[in-house]
């Protein structure tokens, strides 16, 4: 039996089209320069953040950041960021009487911007809020604290295979691997207990499981 479902938040729920459009304004290059990058050092397994390194070498990105806050051109999130199928599935989860949470690799503003938009959820939480990112075991084991139920009856989804099914496999949770977003698409997760294309196929095979 399940009782929790817990999903990322990038390319998972909201599509990073518009962070990354951000990131190329502040940097001063086309929006275009910026995606092939992120494409390039993905495909090679690095961090996606190797992109703006790329752009500015011995950048902090972490100061960078705040400096993008202090300009009033810091993240930003609203209904147009989500995927088409994020709320519908949501609530059909929530109406299985599944717990549904939110927790993903996000500064703590993100849990704000997301909380503001009212979605069906009952928790939403960032790693920037716990202060423990993925793929640390920590941040697994704060979500099994966090989500009603046994590791076994609590399921991560998440399009990264070794930032999320990975991980969240290592610590007893279940499974769904989402095939969305450049790393979605290009990868798989062959230890996942779900593998889907869509949110609205997942609660379909979750509401009956």
């Amino acid at each position: 039996m399940l009782r929790s479902v817990v999903f990322d938040i990038g390319e998972t729920l909201t599509s990073d089209t518009r962070y990354w459009a951000d990131w190329a304004g502040w940097l001063g290059v086309p929006a275009h320069t910026m995606s092939a990058l992120v494409g390039a050092v993905l495909a090679k397994g690095r961090d996606n953040a190797d992109a703006i390194r790329i752009i500015k070498p011995g950048i902090d990105i972490a100061a960078e950041w705040h400096a993008r806050q202090a300009a009033n051109r810091g993240d930003r999130l609203d209904e147009s960021d989500l995927y088409p199928d994020v709320r519908p599935a949501l609530a059909r989860l929530q109406a299985a009487g599944l717990w549904v949470g939110i927790a993903g690799n996000q500064n703590a503003q993100v849990t704000h911007l997301l909380r503001a938009l009212a979605l069906p959820a009952d928790e939403i939480a960032t790693s920037g809020e716990w202060g423990i990112a993925k793929p640390s075991p920590s941040f697994f084991d704060k979500v099994k604290e966090w989500a009603p139920g046994d590791p076994n009856e609590i399921v991560y989804v998440g399009d990264h295979p070794a930032n999320d099914i990975s991980p969240a496999r290592a610590a007893g949770l279940r499974t769904a691997h989402l095939r969305r977003g450049p790393i979605g698409l290009t990868t798989t997760a062959l230890e996942a207990d779900w593998t889907v294309s869509s949110l609205t196929e997942l609660a379909r095979i979750l509401s009956g499981a």
